[in-house]
């Protein structure tokens, strides 16, 4: 019998034949979402990265108005729509009623914080579920090939080697295929997993900070403007 990856197609069985070619598919998708993962979320991070040391130049002086009506195009990453979105809560917003106010801006980052994430966080469902079910998915093929194996054992009515090894081969290929499949699936999600969950943090972390500005800036305004008022009656009364 040829053991060479050839000799082994050719002498596997129908099933055993489409649990390769599952898992070959199953192989080749995840590699296409991790590629497309990778891309993405880099170049949202560098977005991110480009977006902050802009918003931060605006943000200098507290003038969150100024910084609403910025425009910063498309390409501002996780962390730009994440901003962006609390200006525009906060442009929106009674000044007035500052606890309002306030609110409004918080749940606006958190509502766009968790599509953020989800975002980020596409794709991972399906390395998650070919790096669990491959293994399973080989040892199938792994049965199967034993009962290949005891079919020929039973129709040559011995039990030498030579009977069983292609049977044996083929449910050790189908094994080894699956391992193959599931361990780089399983690294990709997990190195995926942990660079969402530091972007979490960088994300939590620029919203309290954009939160303590809000807050900030609403603690200011009565004040200014009573220096306003403050001032106007002086010139009146000189």
């Amino acid at each position: 019998m040829d053991f060479s990856l050839s000799g082994l197609w050719r002498e596997m069985g129908l099933f055993a034949r489409l649990v390769v070619i599952v898992m070959g598919v199953m192989s080749l998708t995840s590699l296409l979402v991790l590629g497309e993962r990778l891309v993405m979320s880099f170049k949202s991070m560098s977005d991110s990265k480009v977006f902050a040391a802009k918003m931060a130049s605006l943000l200098a002086n507290g003038d969150l108005d100024s910084a609403a009506d910025a425009k910063f195009g498309k390409d501002i990453g996780y962390l730009g729509r994440t901003i962006r979105a609390g200006l525009v809560a906060y442009k929106g917003s009674v000044h007035g009623d500052k606890d309002l106010c306030f609110e409004s801006v918080a749940r606006a980052l958190e509502r766009q914080q968790a599509r953020e994430l989800a975002v980020l966080k596409r794709g991972h469902g399906w390395l998650a579920t070919v790096g669990s079910t491959a293994p399973f998915v080989g040892l199938l093929g792994t049965v199967m090939g034993i009962v290949t194996a005891f079919e020929k054992m039973a129709a040559s009515g011995s039990g030498g080697l030579g009977t069983v090894s292609a049977g044996i081969a083929e449910a050790l290929i189908t094994t080894a295929f699956g391992l193959l499949v599931a361990i780089p699936a399983v690294m990709a999600f997990n190195f995926l997993a942990g660079w969402v969950d530091a972007r979490a943090v960088d994300i939590s972390e620029s919203s309290n900070e954009f939160l303590d500005l809000v807050a900030r800036r609403l603690a200011e305004g009565p004040r200014e403007e009573e220096e306003e008022e403050e001032g106007e009656e002086s010139e009146a009364a000189a």
